[in-house]
């Protein structure tokens, strides 16, 4: 089976990621930090460099206190 990789979904969860981040004034450090995952592996996930797990979606959310869902949804308005 072909690896699946979506390049639209990847750079969508790192645009929500990086601002998040941001609406929270924090560095790519401070949320490394907070979620316990490598500082490069952060940065890598909002540049879309990596089609990241479940589990790190999941531990950034925590760090961020927001839904998982958030960091996937197209319209952060909505």
């Amino acid at each position: 089976m072909a690896q699946l990789r979506d390049p639209v979904a990847i750079k969508l969860l790192g645009d929500n990621i990086r601002y998040y981040r941001n609406e929270r004034n924090l560095t790519l450090q401070a949320l490394a930090n907070i979620a316990d995952i490598e500082y490069s592996q952060v940065s890598r996930i909002e540049r879309g460099v990596v089609n990241t797990s479940v589990s790190v979606i999941f531990a950034i959310a925590k760090a961020l206190n927001v839904e998982p869902e958030l960091l996937l949804k197209r319209d952060r308005n909505l």
